[in-house]
């Protein structure tokens, strides 16, 4: 339920937010929560807390959908190669794999969103490429699971094409594992946003992100915890909900269950 609440936050910030997320209220600079108007408080500038944690979700949610996209597009095919033909091209892949998986993908996310440039669309891409190692193991594994399966045997008995084997019988049979792959990443890439950008290499000011109101809010701490409690706590509940609804999806998509 709170993945949903955050993906309509996401898709319907313009209608939700009771403001501008960069309007200010110089009458009501560093106003606490509760005040008349404010439910959540303004921040340094009179902007309304409420509205940057709703256009927040928006930045979190094209980080995080982006990110999957590209690592799916990328890593779903190299994994069903590897996987189904073996060899050289299995072994030099996997070696790359696990050389990238012995990095923290923080580092490495940090790293890239740097050579790149700071932006929303470089930290997505940074956060994608992080991400393609992972999911290039899971196709891997499932690919080598189901080509003994007695459906692919006929079908290479058959004479079917390898291409046929890999889209119609081996692809759509991997789709259930991938779903949850889906939620498994989607809260790391939303994490990874928000630190990016409350270290400056995301998205920019003034734009609303969850990690840019912690960083604006860092001076501020001691007299308004309010300004870094409200962004943290979105971010929590974020993260929290997609690996919660990945847990269910795995035990309801699980064949074995």
């Amino acid at each position: 339920m709170c993945a949903l609440v955050v993906v309509l936050a996401a898709l319907l910030a313009p209608r939700l937010a009771p403001y501008d997320p960069a309007a200010s209220d110089e009458d009501a600079v560093l106003a606490p929560p509760f005040t008349p108007g404010h439910p959540l408080g303004t921040d340094e500038l009179g902007r309304d807390v409420l509205s940057r944690v709703i256009w927040g979700a928006r930045a979190s949610m094209q980080a995080g959908v982006l990110a999957t996209g590209l690592a799916f597009v990328v890593s779903v095919p190299v994994g069903l190669v590897a996987g189904y033909y073996g060899g050289w091209w299995d072994l030099v892949t996997m070696r790359l794999v696990d050389t990238l998986l012995a990095f923290p993908y923080l580092i490495i996310a940090v790293g890239l969103a740097a050579i790149l440039g700071p932006s929303l669309a470089n930290a997505s891409l940074a956060i994608g490429i992080v991400q393609i190692p992972k999911i290039v193991r899971v196709a891997r594994a499932e690919t080598l699971s189901l080509r003994e399966e007695s459906y692919v045997e006929a079908a290479v008995a058959a004479g079917a094409p390898d291409r046929t084997i890999l889209l119609r019988h081996l692809l759509p049979n991997m789709t259930n594992s991938l779903i949850v792959q889906v939620t498994v990443i989607l809260p790391i890439a939303i994490l990874a946003e928000s630190s990016l950008s409350f270290l400056g290499l995301g998205v920019q000011p003034p734009t609303p992100s969850w990690g840019v109101m912690l960083t604006a809010a860092q001076p501020f701490m001691a007299q308004m915890p309010w300004l870094a409690v409200f962004p943290g706590l979105a971010i929590v509940l974020a993260t929290l909900s997609f690996n919660l609804l990945g847990d269910g999806l795995r035990d309801a998509l699980d064949p074995r269950a």
